[in-house]
């Protein structure tokens, strides 16, 4: 059976845009794992998730780590 990607109106996504998708999720993914902030900063931007990113990187490092893939990995 194959997966569905649906958009929030409930359109199917065209396959490239999931593997593009796919692709900046690694991305994003891999920055969270060396510079916490900036993968979260790709995924939200500017918000309060960031904020609390850069604290929690500045208090330790792994707490960073874990925020920034959860937030990656929730959206």
């Amino acid at each position: 059976m194959h997966c569905k990607h649906k958009l929030s109106d409930g359109q199917m996504l065209p396959p490239v845009h999931r593997e593009r998708k796919a692709v900046m999720d690694i991305v994003r993914i891999i920055f969270a794992i060396l510079l916490p902030p900036v993968g979260v900063f790709l995924q939200v931007g500017f918000g309060l998730h960031f904020w609390i990113n850069i604290l929690l990187t500045i208090l330790g490092y792994i707490p960073g780590i874990v925020h920034a893939v959860w937030i990656i990995a929730k959206k």
